[in-house]
């Protein structure tokens, strides 16, 4: 009886997760350009394949998503890549977008006009598979050549078993109903790894910091392979037309925790940074959206201001990797959460179906 259970618990969560529209968060999204169908492929390993200009007409044809041994290669494991061409309408500029690339057997790179965007797994020596997690990147709008030719090439490296782009709905997908900052702040930060509480001060000199976007991994801005702490750093000066309102600062998400200073004055946190048990612990405050709210009077109207965020990242991916970044005033931040409140995940579904 319990098997029959089991199985009838699987087979439904099966049907509703490919049924449901993808949920990231609590921002729905739907698919804007179908990326399903015949990409390029060669097996090997060569970094030259990432560059948009490559010409790869004589690589064989293969079906996205499907594993690469039902389609002409059976018991291969190792290296091989993935490309594919498509436009971008000009009405997606602007838009928040994000790549779905479905589940990757076993860990991937991918990049976007030879811009490294995101990754899952890790590659030997280091292997780690994370072949049951679907891929879903922060596509930024300075990496795509709108009403051009646009180029995603996939490194993808299995370690036994299925390979490949195996199962999903590849696509660039647009949020149905964004939160949309009214000052956005994402773009070039400044970043530094190591942890030193005097970088939340104004009057720290970052000059010599790396350039960084944000949001984007940490890890697609040559610091691959980082674990442990980061600063980012932002000077800014608010809009005028957000004078004498109750604003709220969104970070976006961040992997994996954070600490985040207004001109010095910390003004929020997700999870702990204060070591426990020998170590600091982590959970689930990537997936979680950061907002903020900003005390009257810490915003400074007609002067320099900054933001200083410090993050500690467990493993694998980090840094501020999505959006929104910006302010936000608490009353279209309030509409946007009342719209959201009732809207239910896959999983929330699936919990009560059972319950």
């Amino acid at each position: 009886m319990k098997n029959d259970r089991f199985l009838l618990w699987c087979s439904c969560a099966l049907a509703l997760l490919t049924s449901l529209p993808v949920v990231a968060g609590a921002q729905e999204q739907q698919m804007m350009k179908d990326l399903r169908g015949k990409w390029k492929f060669q097996i090997g390993d060569d970094m030259r394949w990432a560059d948009p200009s490559f010409d790869d007409r004589k690589w064989d044809d293969i079906s996205v998503p499907s594993a690469w041994e039902d389609e002409g290669y059976p018991g291969y494991d190792g290296y091989a890549w993935y490309r594919t061409q498509f436009d971008v309408p000009d009405d997606l500029r602007g838009k928040a977008l994000s790549l779905h690339m479905g589940t990757i057997d076993d860990a991937d790179e991918t990049y976007v006009n030879g811009h490294f965007i995101g990754f899952g797994g890790q590659f030997p020596p280091h292997y780690i598979s994370e072949y049951g997690w679907s891929r879903e990147y922060y596509l930024p709008q300075w990496c795509l050549r709108f009403g051009q030719r646009n180029v995603i090439a996939v490194r993808v490296y299995d370690g036994g078993l299925a390979g490949g782009i195996t199962h999903g709905k590849p696509g660039i997908y647009g949020q149905t109903d964004p939160l949309l900052a009214d000052q956005s702040l994402a773009g070039t930060w400044k970043l530094k790894t190591g942890d030193d509480f005097s970088w939340k001060e104004p009057s720290c000199d970052d000059a010599a910091w790396q350039d960084a976007t944000v949001p984007l991994y940490w890890e697609t801005q040559g610091l691959k392979d980082y674990d442990g702490f980061g600063w980012y750093r932002l000077k800014f000066h608010p809009s005028p037309a957000l004078e004498g309102k109750r604003l709220i600062l969104l970070m976006g998400k961040v992997d994996d925790i954070d600490e985040t200073y207004l001109n010095g004055e910390r003004v929020g946190r997700t999870g702990s940074m204060t070591p426990r048990g020998g170590g600091i612990r982590t959970s689930n405050e990537y997936a979680e959206l950061r907002a903020y709210t900003l005390p009257g009077g810490l915003l400074k109207f007609g002067q320099e201001n900054v933001l200083a965020v410090r993050v500690y990242d467990s493993w694998l991916h980090g840094g501020i990797y999505d959006g929104p970044i910006g302010l936000i005033t608490r009353d279209a931040y309030q509409d946007w959460k009342h719209r959201h409140r009732d809207r239910k995940t896959p999983w929330d579904l699936l919990r009560e179906m059972f319950e």
